[in-house]
């Protein structure tokens, strides 16, 4: 058997030591390492504060005051205008059309259902407010998508002969229901909103 003696001999004997003290230690301890749950980024979300959007579309409306509007001015005609309620720092768009019904509701409501249930196969569940007040004749479902749907919110609005809108938000991220939460829920209450101010022209 070789002896190690010295400077050498007193460096295997250290690290020798300290192998089996983090040996030991490491089969000692009680506690059982436990991952961190998944974080997301906290967003800083803007006052809820409205203004009237008087649209070139025969309706007025309350819009945040987050939100800047997109109107497609090639697309519109006297039956029909498509504009979007544009949230900069949120990344998300409530893309809305407007379409005159001319004798075509139940076609229209029908589309509108249609669309809805396109994201179903994505949802855990889809659940609908309905929306009736007859003081300013609009009428219509608030669809709630839950999961992780391309498109968790959807509304149609109507006063069912001559006016018909529809809205769709998305957000342009990768779907992800429990980090969009507090932003769906923000844009929620914006879209609820819409559907205790829109007034027909």
């Amino acid at each position: 058997m070789r002896i190690i003696r010295g400077k050498k001999g007193f460096l295997w004997l250290a690290a020798l030591a300290l192998v089996m003290v983090v040996v030991l230690w490491f089969f000692s301890s009680d506690e059982t390492a436990i991952p961190k749950p998944r974080g997301y980024f906290r967003i800083g979300l803007p006052q809820q504060e409205y203004r009237i959007y008087e649209s070139e579309c025969p309706l007025n409306v309350d819009v945040s005051q987050a939100a800047e509007i997109e109107l497609f001015r090639d697309r519109l005609s006297p039956d029909s205008c498509w504009f979007n309620i544009y949230y900069p720092k949120l990344n998300a768009r409530i893309h809305c059309s407007y379409i005159d019904v001319n004798g075509r509701l139940n076609a229209l409501i029908d589309d509108a259902y249609g669309f809805a249930a396109k994201h179903e196969m994505k949802a855990s569940a889809l659940r609908r407010t309905m929306v009736a007040d007859s003081s300013r004749n609009v009428y219509g479902i608030v669809y709630d998508i839950e999961g992780d749907a391309a498109s968790n919110l959807q509304f149609f609005l109507t006063d069912s002969t001559d006016h018909f809108l529809r809205g769709a938000l998305y957000f342009f991220n990768a779907p992800n229901a429990d980090s969009l939460a507090p932003v769906l829920d923000f844009v929620r209450a914006d879209v609820m909103r819409i559907t205790e101010t829109l007034n027909w022209r």
